[in-house]
């Protein structure tokens, strides 16, 4: 019986990218399962480089920005004043930390996940729905208010990137 491997993308380079999307070479991979266990299976060298870890099998892969994307948000109860939990590329869902949240080049929104262990890159649809909760104070700086507390939107630190090829 064939086992589930790497054979079938083995002689491509294999990245996750910023899109949220794992492709081998060019080929951007499709099938929900597979993009699904990659992104359940990636682990990272202690030289910051990253790869995937099924059963025995191991492959070097590229992480164009950050390991793990936020494809959804969910408010805890109706209106999000409670806080917000995130939808993960790997199926994970976990509650948002607000004192995470920073903005890098482009505006692009990020948030710590895996407590507090990676970053995590905001897709655009989860952008968005969190966005509408945005508020500028008087100098035009930007908060969220959550639990009745404020949490103001960073600037992303020097260290904007995980990515280590």
């Amino acid at each position: 019986m064939p086992r589930a491997g790497f054979y079938t993308v083995e002689s491509g380079k294999i990245s996750f990218r910023k899109d949220g999307n794992w492709y081998s070479d060019e080929e951007r991979i499709d099938n929900p399962r597979i993009a699904l266990l990659f992104s359940q299976s990636i682990r990272q060298n202690p030289d910051g480089s990253w790869f995937l870890q099924v059963a025995e099998e191991r492959a070097s892969i590229a992480v164009e920005d950050t390991p793990y994307v936020v494809k959804s948000i969910d408010p805890i109860g109706d209106d999000g004043k409670g806080g917000f939990v995130l939808m993960l590329n790997d199926d994970t869902r976990e509650a948002l930390d607000p004192a995470t949240l920073e903005v890098g080049a482009g505006n692009v929104l990020y948030a710590r996940v895996k407590g507090g262990t990676h970053r995590a890159r905001f897709l655009r649809p989860a952008y968005y729905h969190l966005s509408a909760n945005f508020q500028a104070d008087g100098s035009g700086r930007f908060f969220i208010q959550i639990g009745g507390k404020r949490y103001p939107l960073e600037p992303a630190s020097g260290n904007d990137s995980e990515a280590h090829h």
